[in-house]
């Protein structure tokens, strides 16, 4: 009789405790936890098969109980399922469904522990017993359900391919997720080798990545931000997000290119558990991370850490004629070599205050420090009245790059009662200081190449700078029934550039540099955008319908130091509506159309009528009176899913931008030579428009062969009528090809391959800075040249080993067959310009990786239960 009085006296002490705490309101909390593995008949994980837990209640309509969906997920690659927060009284049921196997289902009843038959004979007022039995009741709500085998189905793999692997590609009908973690190829490199697989994504030679041939704006975990795609390991990212035409609720700036929101790896699972990995490459470079995950009752910790290193080779030539006062002839080749890298950090708490709210802090620290060299073999023929000169020169570079990048994101979630009304609120803050600091040194040959040097001269730059960039946010979401929603939100960012760079000159080779004010800027600007916006969701039976309308007002200042001269605009309120509609049909098909607007606004950078004449052969110089452009895009896609997970995606789209921002090559007089001179600069043409069609298929060949395939047909054209002749619309195409080889003894070979036909340049909507000398090459401007065609193939093969395939060890190259040169042509009536160059073709990397960790909750839970000291047990379940 003790041990029942003890049992019942410490439920309900429990459970008075409960009642203390925010969310819990007297009523008996959702503490119930279930989770388990499902495998096959041979005992191998079944992944993205479908788990929900149903749950018993009374029908207030029928008056009759009946099961209602209450939670629903899809399992790990590893087959692992996890479910938090469950009712502790009232049956539940689970159920399994999987493509290839007979559904299972279970019924789930929590039992709480009466006290054992050892149990002390004390009194029930002893309160190290009590919150002993507490602990035990605790323990009677965690439910480790074991490994559930499924049962092939054979009718259903008569028709359907199974797979047990999560998809490389999921498609949505707004958005295409890739999943990064199956991809082997980009193991050890960094952000830009994951955009070169990634279905409707194009990377050039020099890491400029564009969607649908123009430049998308970079999210990370849903927010801007200010770090490049070179400086995000590979190995931190979980998937990319690709969204082709944005909606309300995202931002209106960026111009029509859509968005790549970078998802980053997270873990909430109970228990701890972590990855170490470890790779070099054929040029030497060497990477290796740990990432760690510990989750106890109500807080979870993630760390990471990443170090990866750059030992990139670059090669090319260039040949450009200038038609100016004079006509010359420049022909140059380049060799580049890189020697430096990064290490990116990050820790995260959440804290989980109700099972309805939620806190999260989360730090990233990125460091990096480069040391690239280039060698430039320079040829100059200059046409006189008198003949031709030929002139040759050789150029080295020394340069030393350092950054530094913080970043801080606090983030608020709370769930109301009502099924899918929630509230969030984030801030964002990143933070970015770089040095940057080179030395040239030009040697002229009196004859020849290797013949004696006539005199050589230096030039000395020194840049520092820093780049601030925060947001604050929150969204509201209002569901009225199951079809119906109503989304708002608010948003503000602002944005600090400040930028120092001198250059100094030594003409005579007798290291006396002297500071050049020309060719040396220091600026600083702030750009603010404030922005809300609502939206409307709802469906009639199958018809389904979303209406958005943001409205963002901005404002810019900016100083130049050096001339004192400071410069500023207001943009008024803009308006920028979004419309989709969908269709559901028969055998898992779906139409869709959607239109948007949106904007780019011009950077400081293009904006300021400064002239920097750092090169002779770049000058660059911004425009002020460049306005704002606006994209209209329309969109229609229709989506079929086959048996066995098959998926077809088609899209066709149109955009048009009136004032398009673009670079471009002019002519003026320079003030330092009083000559008539080419200068780089922005101006904006009367507009462009794209229209194409785009091919998406995700198939499952077989249980060992998936594939990826996408083709994206376009016709694009710039209009520079306001300006000068427009150059003819193009029609291009451009296709990935990604294929998933699952092998014997636990082999894995994935082979991607890519084409891109003659295209435009796409349009550079960057500003760059004023640094050192570039020398030749590089786009000229988007509405002045083309890009030739090119393909590579990249392949890699891995094997995993040990318990549960916890270790892995994969070996990759790249551009296997040294094919994917960037040779761009651009041209107008002042110049010709032809340039190709090549970029690590054939890199070999060789990563290794080891997962560890134990998921058992109930390790943790027990341990802070049974602590000897009634204060321990009590924080234990807070």
């Amino acid at each position: 009789m003790k041990k029942v009085l003890l049992f019942i006296f410490s439920l309900v002490g429990f459970l008075a405790v409960q009642a203390q705490f925010p969310g819990g309101g007297g009523k008996v909390p959702n503490m119930g936890h279930i989770y388990g593995k499902i495998i096959d008949s041979a005992g191998h994980p079944v992944g993205e098969a479908t788990v929900i837990v149903l749950q018993n209640k009374m029908d207030s309509v029928s008056k009759k109980r009946k099961f209602v969906l209450l939670k629903g997920l899809s399992t790990t690659a590893n087959g692992d399922f996890d479910f938090e927060d469950l009712p502790m009284f009232g049956g539940l049921k689970l159920k399994i469904s999987a493509s290839g196997f007979k559904p299972y289902e279970q019924m789930v009843v929590f039992q709480m522990r009466m006290p054992a038959g050892g149990a002390p004979r004390t009194t029930t007022t002893d309160p190290s017993q009590a919150m002993s039995a507490i602990g035990n009741a605790i323990n009677g709500f965690d439910r480790d359900l074991g490994n559930i085998k499924l049962q092939i189905d054979v009718k259903q793999l008569e028709s359907v391919t199974v797979t047990a692997s999560a998809p490389t590609l999921k498609m949505d009908i707004d958005k295409k997720t890739y999943n990064v973690e199956k991809d082997i190829v980009n193991a050890g490199g960094t952000a830009l080798d994951v955009m070169k697989n990634v279905p409707s994504v194009n990377v050039d030679i020099d890491g400029n990545v564009t969607l649908r041939n123009s430049t998308p704006q970079i999210y990370i975990d849903g927010r801007p931000t200010t770090l490049t795609l070179d400086q995000i390991p590979a190995d931190a990212i979980e998937s990319v997000e690709v969204i082709t035409n944005p909606s309300a609720k995202y931002d209106a700036s960026g111009g029509g290119a859509g968005i790549l929101n970078i998802i980053l790896k997270k873990n909430r699972k109970t228990g701890y558990n972590g990855n170490a990995r470890v790779g070099v490459d054929s040029r030497g470079g060497v990477n290796g991370g740990l990432n760690f995950n510990l989750r106890q009752n109500k807080f979870n910790f993630t760390a990471a850490g990443f170090v990866n290193q750059n030992r990139g080779v670059t090669t090319g030539l260039t040949d450009r004629t200038n038609y100016t006062d004079t006509v010359t002839t420049i022909h140059q080749t380049n060799y580049d070599k890189n020697k430096g890298g990064f290490a990116f950090g990050s820790i995260g708490f959440d804290y989980f205050m109700t099972p309805r709210t939620t806190f999260s802090l989360t730090g990233i620290k990125v460091h990096g420090e480069f040391k690239p060299y280039e060698l430039l073999n320079i040829q100059n023929n200059i046409d006189y009245p008198s003949g031709t000169g030929t002139f040759y020169s050789d150029r080295t570079s020394n340069t030393n790059r350092i950054f530094n990048a913080d970043g801080f994101q606090f983030a608020f979630k709370h769930l109301f009662p009502r099924e899918g009304e929630n509230i969030t609120a984030d801030v964002n803050y990143f933070s970015g200081v770089n040095q940057n600091d080179a030395l040239y040194v030009t040697d002229y040959f009196a004859g020849n190449p290797g013949s004696p040097v006539a005199h050589f001269s230096q030039q000395m730059v020194n840049g520092s700078g820093n780049n601030k960039f925060f947001t604050a946010q929150t969204d509201y979401v209002h569901p009225f029934n199951a079809k119906t929603k109503l989304e708002a939100g608010l948003r503000m960012n602002s944005q600090q550039l400040v930028s120092n760079t001198f250059n100094y000159y030594d003409t005579l080779g007798d290291n006396n540099f002297y500071l050049v004010p020309a060719a040396s800027t220091n600026y600083s600007n702030t750009n603010n955008v404030y922005a809300g916006y609502f939206s409307f969701t709802s469906a009639i039976k199958d018809f389904g319908y979303q209406v958005g309308l943001r409205g963002e007002s901005s404002n810019y200042t900016g100083q130049l130091f050096n001339t004192k001269q400071q410069f500023g605009n207001s943009y008024p309120l803009s308006l920028f509506p979004s419309v989709f509609l969908s269709q559901k049909l028969k055998n898992k098909q779906e139409l869709q159309i959607s239109y948007t607007r949106r904007i780019n606004r011009p950077n400081f950078f293009q904006l300021i009528p400064y002239t920097n004449y750092t090169d002779s052969l770049n000058i660059t110089r911004g425009n002020p009176n460049l306005v704002p452009q606006f994209t209209n895009s329309l969109e229609m896609s229709y989506m079929k899913t086959f048996k066995g997970n098959n998926t077809f995606l088609a899209s066709v789209y149109y955009k048009r931008t009136n004032n398009l921002i673009t670079s471009f090559l002019d002519t003026f007089t320079n003030a330092i030579s009083g000559k008539n001179d080419l200068v780089n600069t922005y101006i904006n043409a009367s507009y462009s428009q794209t229209a194409g069609a785009e091919l998406t298929s995700v198939n499952n060949i077989t249980r060992w062969w998936d594939l990826t395939s996408n083709i994206n047909l376009y016709n694009s054209k710039i209009n520079t009528s306001n300006v000068t002749a427009s150059q003819n619309a193009l029609w291009s195409w451009f296709g990935k090809l990604n294929s998933n080889f699952k092998l014997p003894a636990k082999f894995k070979l994935q082979i991607t391959g890519m084409y891109q036909s003659k295209t435009n340049l796409p349009v550079n909507t960057g500003g760059g800075g004023m640094g050192g000398p570039p020398g030749l090459g590089g786009a000229q401007s988007a509405s002045q040249g083309y890009i030739a065609s090119f393909w590579a193939v990249d392949a890699a093969v891995s094997r995993s080993f040990f318990k549960a395939d916890a270790a892995t060890l994969s070996v990759s190259i790249g551009d296997i067959f040294r094919t994917k040169h960037s040779d761009q042509h651009s041209s107008s009536q002042f110049f010709v310009q032809d340039y190709n160059r090549i970029r690590d073709p054939d890199l070999v990397r060789v990563n290794f990786s080891y997962r560890f960790g134990k998921m058992d909750v109930s390790l943790f839970k027990r341990k802070n239960m049974n602590s000897s000291g009634s204060q321990d047990a009590m924080q234990g379940m807070q």
